[in-house]
Formats: C-alpha cells, structure tokens, sequence
C-alpha cells in the first residue's frame, strides 16, 4: 500500500458528516479499487487520531477493532449512529453516500 493511497483514504474519512458512516469497501470503491477495503483497513489501522476513525464500519455494519470496538461503539451511539438489535450499525439509515467525492481523487 502507498502512502499516497493512504493520504487518499484518510481525505475521504475526513468528508464523513457526523451521524453517518461508511464501509471499507465503500472507500475502497470511492478510491477506484473496488475489491481494496482490506487494503482500507490497513490503512485506518495508522489513522490520525484527528479524523473520525470511528465512522469507518464493516460491510455488514459490525463494528471493528478489537479492544477499540467498545470505544467506537460508544463514540457512534454519541453521534446517534443507530444499531440493530445484533449490535450492528444500521447502515439503511445512516450509511453516507459520499456525493461529495470527486471521481479525480488521485490514489497513485
């Protein structure tokens, strides 16, 4: 993974509006790589403390990271991010869908 693709991750976690999320994969496909949300996840893994970190979900809405899952978690509940009753954020009603993008972002 470069760094440019990186920078380029972190750009669009930035642009995502409180009380909404988004997926890895839906980044990865933002970014033109629509099979790189693993390559997302690396990434996010060194995200600056800065962004909202804790907006980037699954695909399915779970969760993630490990011993921060319980911290994002309650950071999502203090945006109003609604769950279902699996404990999943309910990606029907605040997933973003990025209409701010430009299709020119650079992930060379």
């Amino acid at each position: 993974m470069s760094n440019n693709f990186a920078k380029n991750v972190y750009d669009i976690v930035a642009r995502i509006p409180k009380g909404n999320v988004a997926t890895y994969g839906q980044i990865a496909q933002m970014l033109g790589k629509p099979r790189g949300a693993r390559e997302v996840g690396w990434a996010m893994r060194n995200c600056p403390e800065d962004l909202p970190w804790q907006r980037v979900v699954m695909a399915d809405g779970a969760v993630t990271g490990g011993a921060y899952s319980e911290i994002r978690k309650a950071l999502l509940e203090e945006e109003n991010i609604p769950f279902q009753a699996n404990g999943k954020v309910d990606l029907k009603t605040c997933q973003w869908l990025g209409y701010l993008i430009e299709e020119t972002t650079d992930v060379s």
